[in-house]
């Protein structure tokens, strides 16, 4: 298990939706989508590996 998994992760301080408007929530939504997406590609990535190493130790 990598030590980095265990470390907290730092929040950013919420922003007050209210304030934004359409087009400001919009985007938003868009960047945290991509966010989102670039995260889950990173699990994919360690899950890979981690499987990989599973099964060469197993042998």
């Amino acid at each position: 298990m990598d030590d980095l998994d265990s470390s907290p992760v730092k929040r950013p301080e919420p922003v007050k939706l209210e304030t934004l408007g359409i087009e400001e929530l919009e985007r938003r939504i868009s960047v945290l989508e991509e966010e989102i997406d670039r995260i889950r590609e990173v699990i994919a990535a360690k899950r890979a590996v981690r499987g990989d190493a599973e099964s060469l130790f197993k042998k």
